[in-house]
């Protein structure tokens, strides 16, 4: 995910540069790799199996690349709930794991399982399947010339973030109010409130401990570049209604984030906001609907 800076470079680990100067974007071969594992999702059930994947040696080394940055980002900048969640994750350092590898870990301690995804998914599908136990996870990784930053989620992103979150009973729960809420709802317009809720919470939320925010959600998680980028943004304390009005980008830093006060906020504020969540939300709260800025 590309900074704000507009027209810088990018740097080794993503801290400045656009998405579109990504090495990824214009990488011929790379592409054909990238875009030959997404097409295997193409109308794949959700939760059927699938095939693993014959990982390069370039693959697997960014994988260590990222897994060697990453493990002590974690240890410094990750809160507690997280850091318990990753003592129980199975997550490799030498090689990149296949999906069903994950699955077997996610199955046994929350009943999760990783359901094949080609790159982005219609909100619809990517929320609601999380009620069920699915998350939608790609299999490609991202383009080993800047290893620690990727301009869509990636292999890396899901295992490394989704994959630790799904490890935790707590965390996984989670994902299910946001599916429930999902799955009662019609409206775009109601799917597109919701999906910010669960941007800024599961996404990219943060956990105060001790006086400072931690980070907590998958796309800081999984991010070099990001996991401690919250010390030069604003932080504003989690509000489900504001947060639910904030429009973010996808594939940029947010110029802003939220931080609940505990673990347990967390689970209070995002469960009473699914709990009433319906159709009738947006009107009732006056809560905007924003068009996601891609770029």
């Amino acid at each position: 995910m590309s900074t704000m800076r507009k027209r810088t470079p990018l740097s080794a680990d993503g801290r400045l540069g656009r998405a579109n100067d990504h090495p990824g974007r214009c990488d011929r071969e790379y592409r054909r790799r990238r875009d030959a594992l997404a097409a295997r999702a193409e109308n794949h059930p959700m939760g059927a199996p699938y095939a693993d994947v014959a990982y390069t040696e370039d693959e697997d080394r960014t994988w260590r690349t990222v897994h060697d940055a990453l493990a002590p980002a974690h240890r410094t900048h990750a809160c507690r709930a997280v850091l318990e969640a990753g003592e129980d994750t199975d997550v490799p350092a030498e090689r990149v794991p296949q999906h069903a590898d994950v699955t077997v870990g996610l199955r046994a301690r929350t009943g999760f399982a990783l359901t094949l995804a080609g790159g982005m998914v219609p909100t619809e599908r990517f929320l609601g399947a999380m009620e069920h136990g699915y998350f939608h996870a790609v299999q490609f990784v991202r383009h080993p010339a800047v290893p620690l930053y990727t301009p869509e989620p990636d292999v890396l992103h899901d295992v490394f973030g989704h994959g630790i979150h799904l490890s935790s009973p707590r965390i996984a729960e989670l994902y299910r109010v946001i599916g429930r809420a999902a799955n009662r709802v019609r409206t775009p317009e109601a799917l597109d409130i919701l999906s910010r809720a669960y941007w800024y919470t599961l996404e990219f939320g943060l956990i105060t401990e001790s006086g400072a925010p931690k980070a907590f959600g998958a796309a800081l998680l999984s991010s070099y570049g990001e996991i401690a980028a919250h010390e030069g943004r604003e932080v504003r304390e989690l509000d489900m209604y504001a947060a639910a009005s904030t429009h973010y980008r996808i594939s940029s830093y947010q110029p802003a984030l939220f931080a609940a006060r505990s673990f347990s906020h967390l689970e209070d504020a995002l469960g009473a906001f699914c709990a009433e969540f319906d159709d009738d939300t947006g009107h009732r709260l006056r809560l905007p609907s924003l068009p996601r800025d891609r770029g």
